[in-house]
């Protein structure tokens, strides 16, 4: 390893990358050492921008630099699963951006040639790490018997404008992988299997868009003694807290994705507001645990979840599109 602590590469000079690379710089034992593009100049310049002394042209060009000891993919989503396998071969360990792969099956095969292989694979599910989240299941026993969960993402995406004027774009596209569903609705069902397991059966509505993709869409999840409402979108905006319901209290989350302020009121009481205290950039956490995986913790229970999740939207994506 480089001499500071572990160098990791980054694939793709999106604004997710940019926020990487800042909560990379905030991590301790690791630092961004090349960025990775098709395009020379479109590396330097990226590179410039986060810090990073190196660049390489492609991923293979990248997994055989010296001072890469990890990589960060953040490629379209149908890219993941063979920049996966191309890293594992390599040796190389891997945080991959949400979500992970397309299918659960594509997620099951890759985790298993990771572990015959030795490598560590992390998904980047910054959810899963995140402060709010241990607060939001830290204040589960006070709710009493949970009867309702309604958890949600919904965020117009600005590009959604070049839909509207007839044009494709990556995000949008479903033969690069991309939907709502699978870029927003995995927050609110990983959450959801983080929080409180698979459900015994979930159903959903999609509702389609021009570019031949859903724009949003809503799911209900039963459980024993309750059910989950999931709603997520790329072409709304919504002003709605999530919020699980017990018998005894209520818990409203200001954003899923990022828990911030939770507030539970009581069925006979004033409710109470907690303020959770978190890093500015909401990807740290996942930085640190992927360093801790680097230097030997166990993430196996990192990619059931991964897998739970994906399973949940391999079962949505058989909805047809209204």
């Amino acid at each position: 390893m480089i001499g500071i602590g572990i160098g990791i590469g980054i694939v793709g000079t999106s604004t997710i990358s940019e926020r990487l690379a800042e909560a990379v710089a905030e991590v301790e034992g690791i630092e961004v050492s090349r960025v990775a593009s098709r395009d020379p100049r479109r590396a330097r310049e990226f590179a410039d921008a986060v810090g990073a002394p190196g660049t390489a042209v492609g991923l293979d060009d990248l997994l055989a630099a010296a001072d890469v000891d990890a990589v960060y993919l953040a490629s379209p989503n149908a890219l993941h699963a063979e920049q996966v396998r191309t890293a594992v071969d390599a040796g190389i360990p891997v945080l991959v951006e949400k979500p992970a792969v397309l299918t659960a099956a594509d997620w099951d095969a890759a985790v298993a040639h990771a572990r015959s292989r030795g490598v560590v694979l992390l998904e980047a599910m910054r959810t899963a790490y995140d402060p709010g989240l241990a607060a939001v299941r830290d204040a589960l026993p006070r709710l009493g018997n949970l009867r309702r969960v309604s958890l949600r993402y919904e965020k117009r995406s600005a590009r959604y404008d070049h839909v509207l004027a007839g044009e494709q774009t990556n995000i949008f596209d479903p033969a690069l992988g991309g939907s709502a569903l699978r870029d927003l609705g995995v927050y609110p069902l990983h959450a959801l299997v983080r929080l409180l397991g698979a459900p015994r059966s979930i159903h959903g509505v999609r509702v389609g868009i021009a570019s031949g993709t859903d724009g949003l869409g809503s799911a209900l999840a039963a459980y024993d003694g309750f059910v989950a409402d999931v709603a997520w979108s790329k072409i709304t905006d919504t002003a709605l807290p999530s919020e699980l319901q017990g018998e005894t209290a209520s818990l409203s989350i200001d954003a899923i994705d990022a828990p911030r302020r939770l507030t539970i009121t009581p069925r006979d009481a004033a409710p109470q507001v907690i303020d959770v205290a978190a890093p500015a950039n909401p990807m740290v956490a996942e930085v640190e645990r992927f360093r801790d995986a680097v230097l030997g913790a166990d993430v196996s229970a990192d990619q059931d979840l991964t897998a739970l999740t994906l399973r949940l939207v391999d079962d949505l994506l058989r909805v047809p599109l209204t």
